[in-house]
């Protein structure tokens, strides 16, 4: 969100950033990189796993928030239940709402969990969606949204990873988050070795899937011995407790060739993705950067609303069991053909213009 931040900015508009307390940890080295200060801050007192009480901490700091304040729209951003939450609380006070990276959808209401039906919820709320691509307008289109209230922009995440690729500046300093690998070490041991960069922390796979992932990490690291794979790991401890399951009973001979480390600035995780020889995730955000910065990217769950990855050629779906993530990453070894048409395929989400675009459209509407 901050490229439309600051395109709003630029035309004369007065943003004001609303930070919900969610994973502070991973918040705020964001906002520093950003140079954006948020102008209120609303801490969570969260006690209970449970999305029930965090949609209901949410809902009563927003109500209290919107009822003080004097806005002309509600912007919000993708799926999460904040966004659900923010969405609906404005519609509480008939604030209207803008939808940034509208339209995605698996078409399986489960899956991701409570993702794909956040997003269904806030298209029911929403006056602007702001879908980044054909298929995204298809499906709001198919679900009654208006066609003057659809704009195909492309997705703000290529703004904001190519500006923050063009300033990246990794030093010594920051990189020492990686704790047994400063910088120098790393860059030598990229020059030697295929890095690997891995997050999981989706709520569909914490049952088996996280662990069938860190199971998948270990046979590889075993199989081949150029690898080397970097793996933050989500502050979850349901999420930490299994992948230790697996990679704590890995050689000691291999466990030098993989690095868990705590959640990662933005620059550090930036860094890694651009150099990584593949990425296995399954986020969908890091999606987007993959094939923004032309890295493959292996999906690690059973569908994606972001199919435009993958019929771009930039990824695959391939689940979470060890057999067929192990199946591509063989393909990918041993095809050079298919591993560098992953990496020169078209962008779907853009051109890096999405934030200038959806700026324009709202400040001539409002």
């Amino acid at each position: 969100m901050s490229p439309l931040y600051f395109s709003l900015k630029e035309l004369g508009a007065n943003p004001v950033v609303w930070h919900v307390g969610q994973h502070e940890e991973l918040a705020w080295p964001f906002y520093e990189f950003f140079k954006i200060s948020p102008e209120l801050h609303l801490p969570l007192s969260r006690k209970k796993e449970m999305l029930g009480h965090l949609s209901a901490l949410i809902m009563e700091k927003l109500d209290s928030a919107l009822k003080a304040s004097d806005v002309s729209c509600m912007v919000v951003q993708g799926d999460t239940s904040s966004a659900f939450i923010a969405a609906l609380a404005a519609f509480y006070y008939k604030i209207p709402v803008v939808h940034v990276e509208a339209g995605l959808r698996t078409f399986n209401e489960y899956d991701p969990f409570p993702e794909e039906k956040n997003r269904e919820l806030i298209s029911r709320l929403a006056r602007w969606h702001f879908a980044p691509t054909k298929q995204a307008r298809k499906n709001l289109e198919a679900e009654g949204i208006p066609d003057d209230a659809i704009h195909v922009v492309g997705n703000t995440i290529v703004d904001a990873t190519l500006w923050a690729a063009e300033h990246l500046e990794v030093n010594a300093q920051p990189f020492s988050e990686l704790r047994d690998f400063p910088l120098k070490q790393y860059e030598e041991y990229c020059k030697s070795h295929r890095l690997i960069v891995v997050t999981a922390h989706r709520r569909e796979n914490w049952d088996n899937g996280i662990e069938d992932i860190a199971s998948s990490v270990k046979a590889t690291i075993e199989r081949y011995d150029d690898v080397f794979v970097v793996w933050p790991i989500h502050p979850n401890p349901l999420i930490k407790k299994a992948i230790l399951k697996q990679i704590g009973s890995m050689r000691e001979q291999d466990k030098n060739r993989i690095l868990l480390t705590q959640p990662l600035t933005y620059p550090v995780m930036l860094h890694l993705l651009r150099d990584a020889w593949i990425i296995m995730t399954d986020s969908g955000g890091i999606q987007e950067e993959a094939i923004t910065l032309g890295v493959p990217v292996l999906v690690l769950r059973e569908t994606t609303e972001r199919p435009e990855v993958i019929s771009a050629g930039g990824g695959a779906v391939v689940g979470t069991q060890s057999k067929g993530i192990i199946q591509w990453l063989e393909k990918l070894t041993n095809n050079e053909n298919i591993y560098n048409s992953m990496r020169n395929c078209q962008n779907p989400y853009g051109d890096g213009e999405a934030s200038k675009h959806i700026a324009e459209i709202l400040m001539k509407s409002l």
